[in-house]
């Protein structure tokens, strides 16, 4: 909203339980007084959505709150409503500023969630408005990396109405403190230096197949996209590549966790071959590592053991939204020692596998990016962000993690 407006409304009533009830299909407001000075929201710098759905509505559609007019509303009846806008691509959000329909005359109920994709949602904020002002109030919160906001709203203090004249998500700053005292976390890979400095060196034939940008993103300010053509080959070696490296050299029977997020482009090939997308390498020069998570066809595949290995978990490839990795390894070349354990999105979705993690006398290391078989002719983009490392599941949780069992 580029400026707010004081709204006058009288709220009608709303009939009592028992018989002959009565409960309008629509909320009632009176016209604004257009004699009220503008107000503009304070404390935010408002982000445009592009677009807005809602669980519902009563006629006052969920566009409403988008047309800087405190004239008109988004209603829907019922707790547990909800508006939800999309910002266009991933913001750093630390706020939402609402103007409340008949916000003088009751407190609505209300809680702020984010998501990355429109499909998992966390909560950041829980409250309720004033209740003393039809103009814009603000609500703030830890900055995140979101691409959508959504509003529920569980009622106000007289009745079950959702009713928003305006909102919009606040802009905020995402920084990258240090390690609390008595982390765990060892090393992190996350391009908010907005460069590549955070990794030991690069396999690229070029700086533009290992762009750090700033979108899309999954958090903070930069991730990398990295980009293979046919004949990228800047190591003489086999296949094609352009790839990050971390000379982790884990030691045996060292145990790790490991977060990232990565993204697909939605031109990324689909062919029957192997397209590395994160690796850990053994320090030999030749064959396929001891632990490699890669694309084949449709499907995203964690294998281990080399080739030919063991597959020890699939899932479909989904193209064109983030997905956030935690990688849970011990290392050791004994398969009674090492093992393996991955969450993805949340959810444990490879209980812990015992199985050799090295192979005999040769430590590992990282490599991030896209290495692939050289006959696919298509460019690849695949996108990475938030690289850590870390020696407890706690800290390698990013502010919205939610990790869960099934």
């Amino acid at each position: 909203m580029k400026k707010t407006l004081l709204l006058v409304g009288t709220l009608l009533g709303v009939g009592g339980a028992g018989c002959g009830a009565y409960a309008p299909s629509t909320e009632a407001g009176e016209a604004p007084d257009t004699s009220a000075s503008g107000l503009t929201a304070s404390n935010c710098a408002q982000l445009t959505a592009t677009s807005v759905i809602a669980s519902g509505n009563d006629g006052n559609v969920p566009a409403n709150t988008l047309d800087d007019r405190l004239d008109t509303r988004w209603s829907s009846l019922g707790k547990g409503s909800w508006i939800d806008y999309d910002l266009g691509t991933t913001r750093t959000v630390a706020g939402a500023t609402v103007a409340w329909h008949n916000g003088n005359t009751r407190s609505n109920t209300f809680t702020v969630s984010v998501s990355p994709d429109g499909y998992t949602y966390t909560q950041v904020f829980s409250g309720r408005s004033s209740g003393t002002t039809t103009a814009a109030e603000t609500y703030t919160f830890p900055a995140v990396s979101a691409r959508r906001l959504r509003i529920t709203v569980n009622g106000n203090t007289l009745n079950d109405w959702a009713s928003i004249a305006e909102a919009r998500a606040c802009a905020g700053t995402v920084t990258t403190p240090p390690p609390p005292t008595g982390s765990s976390v060892v090393w992190v890979g996350d391009f908010e230096t907005g460069d590549r400095s955070q990794w030991s060196h690069t396999q690229m034939v070029s700086a533009d197949r290992l762009a750090v940008v700033a979108s899309p993103l999954r958090q903070g300010r930069y991730a990398i996209k990295a980009t293979v053509r046919q004949g990228d080959d800047p190591i003489n070696s086999s296949g094609n590549r352009n790839e990050l490296v971390k000379m982790t050299r884990e030691p045996v029977g060292s145990e790790y966790y490991y977060r990232w997020s990565t993204m697909f482009d939605s031109t990324f090939p689909s062919v029957r071959t192997w397209q590395l997308f994160t690796q850990w390498h053994h320090e030999g020069d030749s064959g396929s590592p001891p632990v490699e998570f890669y694309v084949y066809g449709e499907e995203i595949r964690l294998n281990i053991g080399g080739n030919p290995g063991v597959i020890v978990w699939r899932t479909p490839l989904v193209r064109g939204q983030w997905q956030d990795f935690i990688f849970h390894a011990k290392w050791s070349p004994d398969a009674s020692v090492g093992f393996v354990e991955l969450y993805l999105n949340g959810q444990l979705v490879l209980p812990r596998r015992y199985i050799a993690t090295q192979f005999p006398g040769q430590l590992n290391y990282l490599k991030v990016g896209l290495y692939r078989n050289d006959t696919i002719t298509q460019t690849g983009i695949v996108y990475h962000d938030g690289w850590t490392m870390a020696r407890s599941l706690q800290d390698v949780l990013s502010p919205t993690s939610v990790v869960t069992a099934p």
